[in-house]
C-alpha cells in the first residue's frame, strides 16, 4: 500500500478515536441533550425519558456520564495506540485495537438486540464501521 493511502487510513483511525473522546465528553457535559437524543433514538420522542420521572432522569444522566467518562478514556487510549504503536508498525497494535473494539461491540450489541433496543445496535454498527474500514485496510501491516 502506498504511503499516502496508509496515511489516510491512519488519519481515519485518529479522527474516529478523537470522535469517541468527543462523544464521551458530550455524554458527560450535556446531560439534557444526551437524554433527549437517546430518547429520540430509542423511543422516537425526545421527551419520553423525562416521562420516567425526575429521579429516573437523574439516574439516566449518571449512567450517561459514567459511560461518557469510560468512552473518553477508551478514545484516548485508542488514539495513542493508533498514533504511536500502530503507525510505527508495532506488530501487536492492530490486535490491541481490534480486540478492544470487539470486546465492546459484541456484548453491547448482543444485549441491545436481546433487550429489544435494536436502535443502539444500529448505532454500534455505525461506530464499528468507522474503525473497521481503516483497520481492514491496515491489516497487512501487522
Amino acid at each position: 500500500m502506498a504511503v499516502g493511502q496508509t496515511r489516510i487510513w491512519f488519519n481515519g483511525l485518529r479522527i474516529t478515536s478523537a470522535g469517541v473522546v468527543a462523544f464521551g465528553l458530550v455524554l458527560v457535559c450535556c446531560p439534557g441533550f444526551t437524554r433527549r437524543a437517546f430518547s429520540l433514538l430509542v423511543y422516537a420522542s425526545p421527551d419520553r425519558l423525562d416521562g420516567f420521572g425526575a429521579e429516573a432522569a437523574r439516574y439516566i444522566a449518571l449512567v450517561h456520564a459514567v459511560l461518557g467518562g469510560v468512552m473518553v478514556g477508551w478514545g484516548c487510549l485508542l488514539y495513542l495506540v493508533t498514533t504511536r504503536a500502530l503507525s510505527r508498525g508495532e506488530p501487536s497494535a492492530w490486535s490491541w485495537v481490534t480486540l478492544s473494539l470487539l470486546a465492546w461491540f459484541v456484548p453491547d450489541t448482543a444485549y441491545s438486540l436481546l433487550s429489544g433496543y435494536w436502535q443502539n445496535a444500529v448505532l454500534n454498527v455505525s461506530f464499528l464501521a468507522l474503525f473497521a474500514v481503516p483497520l481492514w485496510k491496515l491489516r497487512q501491516r501487522r
